[in-house]
């Protein structure tokens, strides 16, 4: 990866009407990233997926290739190519015939075009499927010939709209490995869209999580997940419990959040950026809390150095989910909230540990919350 942004979103706005599908997004992604547009249903993420491909124009802004404005640029000029979520194969042509079919528009000789073709049916291992047609293909493979098709035309970017939904979860694991391993081995610039965080965190090197047309934030998944910059994005991003409260303390080396949601402080082991004795959220992911039988389970020194009465609180288990590999569980406080916590069962007999109605001790790190401004 080079540190010349090959896609340039520069102010970028799309109306239909009066309404703002895309609302004023600057952005830039760089050469041989696998970058993901995230965000839920209408916010504005296909559409700038669209507005790259050439199938809608800008209302207002610029989007640059390689430097180069292609506001305007029909699609098939643009050095893009796409894989739609339908797949959009041709039902009466074979493996072969359609992902030769863009070469033979583009008039390459067929000692050539049957060249790239065996290369792209190789790459994404459909070699032996050549004169299959997409009837006798499963799901997974017909996906794979959609992708054969965009990248034997040898694309600078490829735009993945929504690859994986039609997929059932079992392939769609699958298929997430195989689409990392393809754009390691291609080298080009995938830009996914998704609504699913799990697959976006999954695959691509940074998001861009979109709301209401907007850009909420652009990073890395683990900064995305770990350090969110609004409650949206902290939100959407996986499940938390969010606590608004005031920031009663505020030091370089500690900060106490005081929310009427919990029965106890909320102890940070850093300082905050905010007002003290403004309104703040704390979001604590259900993985970072414990689940103790005991009050002295959950108290200092097993959660670090907060003070005695913070970051541990008494509830009872009101709803249990047992996932496999980790149960859910819901636990109600004296307040009446509910507060979701993610227990892994590391042994066959660790979801006997825990009892619906039993009551129980919440405890989490000084460092697990995060604190949010808005």
């Amino acid at each position: 990866m080079t540190n010349q942004p090959i896609i340039t979103f520069e102010n970028v706005t799309k109306r239909f009407g009066k309404m703002v599908a895309v609302d004023n997004v600057s952005l830039s992604i760089q050469e041989g990233e696998f970058f993901s547009l995230l965000g839920p249903s209408g916010c504005g993420k296909t559409t700038l997926l669209r507005m790259l491909a050439g199938f809608e124009t800008p209302t207002e802004g610029r989007i640059l290739i390689d430097g180069q404005d292609v506001s305007t640029v029909p699609p098939n000029k643009r050095p893009v190519n796409m894989v739609f979520q339908s797949y959009a194969v041709f039902p009466h042509m074979s493996v072969a015939d359609n992902v030769a079919y863009g070469l033979k528009v583009d008039r390459v000789s067929k000692a050539e075009r049957d060249r790239r073709v065996e290369e792209a049916l190789d790459l994404v291992q459909l070699h032996g499927l050549a004169q299959r047609k997409p009837d006798q293909l499963s799901g997974g493979q017909r996906q794979r010939v959609a992708l054969a098709r965009a990248l034997v035309k040898r694309p600078r970017v490829l735009l993945l709209d929504e690859p994986l939904s039609a997929l059932d979860a079992k392939l769609r694991d699958q298929m997430r490995t195989e689409l990392s391993t393809l754009q390691e081995k291609v080298g080009i610039t995938f830009i996914m869209v998704t609504h699913d965080q799990d697959e976006a965190l999954a695959l691509a090197s940074r998001c861009a999580v979109m709301n209401r047309g907007l850009l909420q934030q652009v990073a890395a998944p683990n900064d995305l997940y770990e350090f969110p910059n609004s409650r949206f994005v902290a939100d959407f991003i996986g499940s938390v419990n969010l606590f608004e409260g005031v920031l009663a303390v505020d030091e370089p080396s500690h900060a106490v959040v005081r929310s009427p949601d919990l029965d106890c402080d909320i102890f940070l082991d850093h300082g905050v950026t905010g007002a003290r004795g403004g309104t703040v959220w704390a979001a604590l992911r259900p993985e970072k809390i414990e689940l103790h039988k005991r009050p002295d389970g959950a108290a200092p020194p097993n959660m670090g150095d907060c003070p005695v009465g913070q970051n541990a609180v008494a509830g009872v288990i009101r709803h249990e989910a047992y996932l496999g590999g980790q149960s859910v569980y819901e636990v109600e406080i004296q307040s009446g909230r509910r507060i979701k916590v993610v227990r892994q069962n590391l042994t066959r007999w660790d979801q006997e540990d825990f009892q619906l109605g039993e009551a129980v001790w919440l405890g989490w790190h000084a460092c697990s919350p995060a604190v949010l401004l808005s």
